[in-house]
């Protein structure tokens, strides 16, 4: 039986936390309960949090750089994980995941040059293409009863109208899809046919539903490897995004000596000191928890699902097969996207992210909810969209 109790309400008011001390700059609503920005209210893993106490016990902040020890821990998480070996020198470090995203697009590609995305998908996707002058090219995905699939006929239409690159969402944010072997391989094949190079967004790749299998796509084959750009962090696994540590796998020496060199043109050198701890820590002795957090994130699934049957039956619930974050579509409401949230925001106090935040088109009348919380406070939340809805 597991040791970690995730029920605990623990009050982030007061922390510098965009979730709870933005929440009415970013929304325009004071009294509201946030569901929205991708944090979640559990703290760290209790040895991750005694390794940084240990730390800041030493007393001496001077410079600080991954050492062999961030590597193995690194490297060994990901084989036990993910069954993926990977060599030291592949690795490099970033404090993010959407900062790497914008590296790799200065280094792999020219102002004016097409990267496609597959909306609905991450926001920063769009903003870090359009911020560095590139094109946003869409290949949308297709809702195929109750998950999403890819288009492939689209995909090969806009690959051969000349995409450089293409940034992979892997498990999908916010359609919660975990990618195929079957699936990768295709997209693989079809990049390496239309040369175009991959950036792998692998954030949520370690919270993953059971049955479900996360692969990453630098495993499909051989040439998928040396045209990949693998982003992966603890940071939505272990609750630890203020650290601000990232891992980038880069198995294609060429590929990798370019995308360093676009980091050292920013000034950037080494992660900060509780990154570096932070990370090796979590990766080191973080399974177990990560194993209880994942069958009570299920439990909040399996609540929001069963709930909204009950008591909202014209919402649907896509299903998860990854990440704490559910994509809800209200469109049989019948509700302008000002009404909707009109509605959630005044009238049932709760604040969660706009489908059309994740595509204007094709996130239109859905929205996004965090459920990275106490079943206590997401059962308020539940009662709140009840309130905001009916």
């Amino acid at each position: 039986m597991s040791t970690f109790s995730f029920d605990q309400l623990i009050n982030r008011t007061g922390t510098q936390s965009v979730k709870w001390d933005k929440t009415d700059l970013v929304f325009g609503a004071k009294d509201v309960l946030p569901f929205w920005v991708a944090d979640m209210d559990f703290q760290a893993p209790p040895n991750v949090l005694q390794t940084i106490n240990e730390r800041v016990k030493h007393g001496i902040f001077g410079y600080t750089s991954p050492t062999e020890s961030t590597a193995n821990a690194l490297s060994s998480w990901v084989k036990n994980k993910h069954q993926w070996t990977i060599d030291h020198e592949w690795i490099t470090y970033s404090p993010g995941v959407v900062f790497a995203l914008s590296m790799a697009i200065q280094a792999f590609t020219e102002p004016g040059d097409s990267i496609l995305i597959q909306p609905p998908v991450y926001t920063p996707f769009f903003n870090m293409i359009e911020v560095n002058d590139r094109e946003v090219v869409e290949n949308p995905l297709k809702l195929a009863g109750d998950k999403y699939e890819i288009d492939f006929a689209d995909l090969e239409k806009k690959f051969a109208e000349g995409v450089k690159l293409m940034i992979l969402c892997s498990p999908h944010n916010p359609v919660g899809r975990v990618w195929t072997k079957e699936e990768l391989k295709k997209l693989a094949d079809l990049c390496q046919k239309y040369n175009v190079l991959i950036v792998s967004d692998e954030i949520h790749s370690d919270l993953i539903y059971h049955p479900y299998k996360h692969i990453p796509i630098s495993m499909v084959s051989e040439d998928a490897a040396n045209r990949t750009i693998t982003c992966m962090a603890p940071s939505k696994t272990f609750n630890i995004p203020g650290l601000q540590a990232s891992a980038i796998i880069i198995p294609n020496e060429k590929l990798r000596t370019q995308y360093v060199q676009q980091q050292q043109k920013q000034g950037f050198s080494n992660l900060n000191t509780f990154g570096i701890i932070g990370l090796e820590a979590a990766y080191s002795e973080g399974g177990e928890w990560l194993e209880a957090l994942l069958v009570y994130l299920k439990k909040n699934v399996d609540l929001v699902t069963g709930f909204i049957s009950e008591h909202l039956p014209e919402l649907r619930v896509v299903q998860p097969e990854g990440t704490y974050l559910l994509w809800i579509d209200c469109n049989k409401l019948h509700l302008s996207e000002e009404e909707l949230h009109e509605r959630l925001l005044e009238k049932g106090k709760i604040a969660v992210e706009k489908g059309e935040k994740y595509s204007s088109t094709y996130g239109k009348g859905f929205i996004r909810l965090n459920i990275g919380c106490s079943h206590e406070q997401l059962q308020e939340g539940l009662n709140r969209l009840k309130i905001a809805l009916t």
